[in-house]
């Protein structure tokens, strides 16, 4: 049965709202990590030292993603899409409501470091699960001819679970004092998680599995070990897909973690002013993703990765112009520009992904290609700090996005494009040839 606008819509607002919820649980770490946990929880070390060991704690989350990509895959091609979303929801929430009731490294020494790692592997783990379900459950529910626009909705739950935790932050940053906000003023935002994970629960619950997979269950012709026969069967499409995402994912984290960093610290930017500049610049991703999403459905994927990427890379050495600037309307000017690279990418892909693969491999594979890029991107606020104490240059950076840009943009030039295509149900219906 084809599915109706009224149940593509229902899908595609409960995978955004629970997507939201998923991704603002994950930021919150990234910001407290640029702010105070070098203070709280790394504070026998020198200051950039203490940066260096919190942006190292942040990127646990993403070397955990690929597993619990992997697991939640393997029982999301098996057993359904909508249990997975349900499971990695319930493992966010417990993970960071324990970060913001756990205690700091003057109350409990060493223990306070070691604990927030786990726990940070614990977030990366369950949102490594819910990108492929999310974008999957609105992908599979849409109506062939606007998969790019409906599988772009839960894509914006990323900007909005930004926006959310930024604003937050910069609520509690105008509102307290130093000391206020380094004694218990960051942890407001990880206890709020336990109000946001009960409604997004809600919401998960009340709708149906995918009708794709439920055909493809009812036809038993799930596979019995789909990660492992995705990368099998699909070793060149997972490759190239992740390759193609890298440089989007590593950028977003360039400037929504290490810039807050960097340009605090080094700029002389305003606390409250660059994280209301963040929260600005993510909300404007909003309509971005949701217009190339829609585009990408009369022009096509992969025409809006390469000219996204192609920007990106042009536009590198001038962002970071604008950004040293210490002008907040220049910083805003050059995130709009790069958010508009990035969105060319984020709003296509949950279509273009999917369209990649087979039903009874669809999660594995997706969730493989979006999680291995997870990995370099959430390396990238490390690198960047390593690059400018190395080089003692801003332009280290930009060289870096430029590079990565170029490598995105050979990915995607490789990739078949996949809009004249339907879902692929079975592995021996090959993709369209590339347009």
């Amino acid at each position: 049965m084809a599915p109706t606008l009224r149940s593509s819509r229902k899908v595609a607002t409960a995978s955004l709202i629970g997507t939201t919820i998923e991704w603002y649980d994950f930021f919150i770490f990234g910001t407290a990590a640029a702010l105070v946990f070098g203070q709280v929880f790394f504070p026998s070390v020198d200051p950039l030292a203490g940066t260096l060991a919190s942006f190292g704690a942040f990127a646990v989350g993403f070397i955990a993603r690929p597993i619990g990509g992997a697991v939640f895959a393997h029982f999301g091609d098996k057993i359904g899409r909508k249990p997975m979303l349900v499971y990695s929801l319930l493992l966010m929430g417990a993970a960071t409501v324990g970060m913001g009731l756990l205690p700091g490294y003057d109350t409990i020494g060493i223990w306070a470091p070691v604990l927030l790692v786990t726990l940070r592997f614990l977030q990366g783990f369950g949102v490594g699960g819910e990108w492929g379900g999310a974008a999957l459950m609105a992908v599979e529910h849409a109506p062939a001819h606007r998969r790019g626009f409906y599988g772009s909705w839960p894509q914006v739950g990323v900007p909005l679970g930004l926006v959310m935790g930024t604003a937050t932050f910069a609520v509690l940053s105008a509102l307290l004092t130093d000391e206020q906000f380094l004694s218990w003023g960051w942890r407001v935002p990880f206890l709020a998680s336990i109000a946001l994970i009960g409604v997004g629960m809600w919401i998960r619950l009340g709708v149906h599995e995918s009708p794709v997979f439920q055909r493809s269950m009812d036809e038993k012709t799930a596979n019995r070990m789909p990660v492992f026969e995705a990368l099998r069967t699909y070793p060149k499409e997972i490759a190239l897909a992740a390759g193609s995402f890298l440089a989007t994912n590593s950028t977003f984290y360039v400037g929504s973690v290490w810039l807050v960093t960097y340009a605090t610290q080094e700029l002389a930017y305003d606390r409250t002013t660059i994280l209301t500049a963040n929260a600005f610049l993510s909300l404007s991703d909003i309509p971005m993703i949701l217009a190339f999403g829609l585009l990408s459905d009369r022009l096509g994927r992969r025409p809006l990765f390469l000219a996204g990427m192609g920007l990106l890379a042009v536009f590198a050495v001038p962002y970071f112009w604008l950004v040293s600037t210490s002008n907040v309307w220049l910083f805003i000017l050059g995130g709009l520009v790069v958010q508009a690279c990035r969105s060319a990418v984020y709003g296509p892909q949950s279509a273009f992904f999917a369209e990649q693969f087979s039903t009874r491999m669809r999660y594995s594979g997706a969730s493989l290609a979006y999680q291995i890029a997870s990995i370099l991107g959430g390396i990238a606020p490390l690198l960047c700090t390593a690059l400018v104490a190395w080089t003692g240059s801003l332009y280290a950076v930009a060289g870096y996005v430029a590079f990565i840009a170029l490598v995105s943009m050979g990915c995607s030039y490789l990739m078949t494009e996949t809009l004249r295509s339907g879902l692929r149900e079975h592995d021996d219906v090959a993709p369209a040839a590339r347009t």
